[in-house]
């Protein structure tokens, strides 16, 4: 019979650290898609243990986050949930989640998507879906030189490449 060995999506791939930023993966004990049925927000928000965000925001409850992914609904990251008045998916196995930290983070970004990241445009707690290098995208400031990039699993090694071809340009950059 076969042995199946489970495997996180970044396996054997990171962390990279090049220059002064370092990329590496995050794992979350599950993904999930919640869409709080009309009027139910509140009492979905609480029952997750954390409020629902609002339009480019992520709420965090100490071992969850909420990422807004569209009007009347999001990301959930942590341990699972199952709210009663809520559309409920589990996305645990579709995304990937990668941390860019350091102080030329933003730097790197920069080069890979058209979103504005300066502190002024994107502060801490600000969310987005956007493009990262040609992938779609959720990308999450989460800290003050540290931001959580979401793309789909399938496209993994993809962003890491692009990512760390970025990372070496700003380095490259710097150097100069």
């Amino acid at each position: 019979m076969a042995r199946l060995i489970a495997k996180t999506p970044a396996e054997g791939m990171l962390p990279i650290q090049i220059g002064d930023c370092r990329l590496e993966e995050r794992l979350y004990e599950a993904i999930t898609w919640v869409a709080p049925f009309d009027g139910h927000e509140t009492a979905v928000g609480k029952e997750i243990g954390l409020a629902l965000p609002g339009p480019g925001q992520m709420t965090d409850g100490g071992n969850r986050l909420a990422l807004w992914t569209g009007p009347g609904q999001a990301l959930v990251l942590g341990p699972p949930v199952a709210p009663r008045n809520a559309a409920v998916a589990d996305q645990s196995s579709a995304w990937v989640v990668l941390t860019l930290s350091g102080a030329a983070a933003r730097d790197v970004l920069a080069r890979l998507t058209p979103l504005d990241v300066r502190d002024t445009a994107f502060p801490e707690a600000s969310t987005a879906r956007t493009l990262v290098g040609h992938m779609t995208a959720s990308l999450s400031r989460i800290g003050p030189r540290t931001y959580e990039i979401m793309v789909f699993r399938s496209m993994t090694r993809t962003a890491i490449h692009e990512i760390a071809r970025a990372m070496k340009g700003v380095t490259a950059r710097a150097a100069l």
